[in-house]
């Protein structure tokens, strides 16, 4: 009897104590006075990380601290780092023993990411937030079953000039020729990234950026070799400064970054190229290697609410698949005043909504430039392809450097012959005059005797 008293006691005991350490029902951890550590990692300039309530913006991760906080009692430390590209990105969770819990990968890299069972499944049912995503950003191509993923923006490439050095006649065709006009050598910018570097080659020359046929990389690489003399860099985001501070005129980018560069700058201007462009969403994933899930669950649905959403919108300046986003005034007249430029006349020169969504802010509809056609999206390439663009991009980044090496390597190696056949010319017309003269000096002794 005594023995059944205790094994009821400490089933008791459990059960209590089981109830305290999660009292809500929910997955949470509860409060043990212990800091929560949550890992995210995102794109350089691709989150709202400043109080400003003249702009509409405020510290969205400090924001979801003080909200966990006060939901579950949990301190939680959004531990944020970023990083350049898709692939760099893909590479650290590959390749590091880092246990990230949120990473904002582009489609087609969540569609490799899926592929290759990298990916937790999101539980959609705890995103009460979730209805503000625009029905058009649901069952995507690259996450088709819609498990995965929750869009966070989308947007367009375009092509960023400067209006006071660029010539009014040198855009008026709108084209991506532009990148490889030599009248503004050394003041043009490229991608620093394969992928969209290659796009821009791709549309220019009318090929299919999801082109598994290695013949249209080859071409695309032969523009690129062809732009690369009049090219000032390779960039990510270094492009913010260059282009705001002028010291360079033009490049492809994304057109909320633009957003962002013209307002410091007000003489840059943007156009979408008229042969073609390429759309991308970006969107928010816990990957495998998340030790937080349902921490990192609340942070989604946190910056899918309208708040963050809206503050995230602004401070980006990408264009936003919230449709609570969208639908407020506020983010309308934000946008306007945050980004669209007007001159003293106050004629707007530069409309931000018309740049992002193409359509004036009585008539906001996500379905532009938003495109389903599946080709304008980059797609995840097959792996022969993937190897094939990867050698192509590194032999183009290192051809001047090799050329380079190579000169230098011939014109050490010339100098150092020439060095040793004038030294050993040197040696031996000193060697022989040595001889001569030893020589004389021996006939004259010989001729004293005498």
């Amino acid at each position: 009897m005594k023995f059944i008293k205790y094994i009821l006691i400490f089933i008791i005991c459990t059960l209590l104590f089981c109830s305290c350490n999660n009292s809500d029902g929910s997955d949470t951890p509860a409060s043990s006075g212990k800091t929560v550590s949550l890992n995210v990692y995102n794109w350089g300039e691709y989150i709202s990380d400043e109080d400003d309530e003249e702009y509409g913006l405020f510290d969205v991760n400090a924001g979801f601290e003080a909200y966990y906080k006060e939901k579950y009692g949990v301190e939680v430390k959004v531990n944020y780092s970023t990083y350049a590209t898709n692939e760099d990105m893909y590479a650290k969770l590959t390749n590091s023993a880092v246990s990230y819990d949120i990473v904002i990968p582009s489609d087609y890299m969540i569609q490799k990411m899926i592929a290759n069972d990298m990916l937790l499944p999101i539980d959609f049912s705890k995103l009460t937030n979730y209805s503000n995503i625009s029905d058009s950003f649901k069952n995507m191509y690259y996450d088709p079953d819609n498990m995965y993923s929750v869009p966070y923006t989308y947007g367009m490439v375009g092509i960023i000039y400067n209006s006071e050095f660029v010539k009014p006649d040198d855009v008026k065709g709108e084209s991506w020729e532009l990148l490889w006009n030599e009248k503004y050598a050394g003041k043009i910018l490229q991608f620093n990234n394969p992928r969209d570097a290659f796009a821009t080659a791709m549309y220019k020359e009318g090929l299919n950026i999801n082109s598994s046929d290695p013949s249209d990389w080859n071409k695309a690489l032969a523009e690129l070799k062809a732009q690369k003399p009049i090219l000032q860099g390779y960039v990510n985001d270094e492009i913010f400064n260059k282009m705001k501070s002028a010291s360079a005129w033009i490049s492809a980018y994304f057109a909320g970054d633009y957003l962002t560069m013209a307002a410091d700058n007000t003489d840059l201007r943007f156009y979408y190229p008229t042969e073609g462009t390429n759309y991308f969403v970006d969107a928010m994933c816990i990957p495998k290697t998340s030790k937080n899930y349902d921490i990192a669950l609340e942070y989604i649905n946190y910056m899918i609410g309208v708040e963050a959403a809206t503050s995230n919108a602004l401070y980006i300046g990408y264009a936003s698949p919230n449709q609570a986003v969208l639908d407020s005034d506020y983010y309308k007249e934000m946008l306007d005043y945050n980004y669209s430029i007007y001159d003293e006349g106050d004629n707007c020169l530069v409309d931000a909504w018309d740049i992002l969504y193409g359509k004036t802010k009585d008539e906001a509809n996500i379905s532009y430039p938003y495109n389903p056609a599946y080709e304008d999206y980059y797609k995840d390439e097959s792996v022969d392809i993937q190897t094939h663009v990867t050698s192509l991009w590194e032999s183009l980044k290192t051809e001047n450097s090799t050329e380079l090496w190579v000169h230098i390597t011939s014109a050490a190696i010339v100098i150092g012959v020439l060095g040793f056949a004038i030294r050993s010319t040197y040696i031996r017309k000193k060697r022989s005059k040595f001889y001569r003269d030893r020589d004389r000096e021996i006939r004259k002794q010989k001729q004293a005797q005498k």
